[in-house]
């Protein structure tokens, strides 16, 4: 029987390439009196670029930006507090996101989340997805002072979600962070499919979120038939 769902944010729930490209659009918009004789397409595709898809930090980012593109009306220090404060407000949600927390909820499925990142930025994009009240449980990697892939946070989600692993799935977009760190422990891994990764090695795969409330209806089925 699968009574909990767990997820991660980035990639998986948040479409972060979306997002980011609707915050440094309008953040190249709104600073242009600094930043403006940076031809905005460099600005844009040079942000993204040192992003790494959010595996580093703003700090680095922009630090990195202001040297190359000699910005020095503006402090780095000024454009991450600008990114901290204005990213929520870009948030994009992958399609048929709420659809499908309501689908498993109907289920009487547990919901939790564990994501990698700083504490209230992140709870911040939650939020702003309007998803909050939908999770049982959410882990933020600062906040637990551990983060994906240690089995320790995924561990530490499921006793507080009270269930065991092998009555739990746990879905994301990263095959060693995500799939892999949830099957170490016994979880089934789903990964949500991405088109920088190939050949993962997961449980089962979904294209798209709206997908997911028929598989674990699917694994519910099978699961009382054995």
């Amino acid at each position: 029987m699968i009574k909990a769902v767990l997820f991660d944010l980035d990639g998986t729930l948040l479409n972060r390439d979306a997002s980011v490209k609707a915050f440094i659009d309008n953040q190249y918009d709104r600073l242009k009196n600094w930043v403006g004789h940076v031809p905005k397409e460099h600005y844009m595709t040079r942000f993204i670029e040192l992003d790494k898809r959010g595996y580093v930090w703003k700090d680095a980012v922009y630090q990195q930006l202001t040297q190359e593109f000699t910005i020095s009306t503006i402090t780095w220090e000024e454009l991450l507090q600008d990114y901290i404060r204005e990213f929520q407000f870009h948030c994009v949600p992958f399609d048929q996101l709420l659809q499908m927390l309501e689908d498993l909820k109907s289920k009487n499925i547990l919901l939790g989340m564990i994501t990698n990142g700083y504490g209230q930025f992140q709870m911040d994009n939650i939020k702003a997805l309007g998803i909050e009240n939908y999770f049982d449980v959410i882990l933020v990697s600062e906040w637990e002072d551990i983060k994906k892939p240690d089995p320790e946070i995924f561990k530490r989600a499921l006793r507080k979600l009270d269930v065991s692993s092998k009555h739990s799935i746990f879905v994301g977009d990263h095959p060693e962070n995500d799939v892999k760190a949830a099957q170490d422990i016994g979880m089934k891994g789903i990964w949500k499919n991405d088109s920088q990764w190939a050949n993962v090695d997961a449980d089962f795969t979904v294209d798209d979120l709206k997908e997911l409330p028929l598989l674990v209806e699917d694994l519910m089925k099978e699961i009382e038939v054995t």
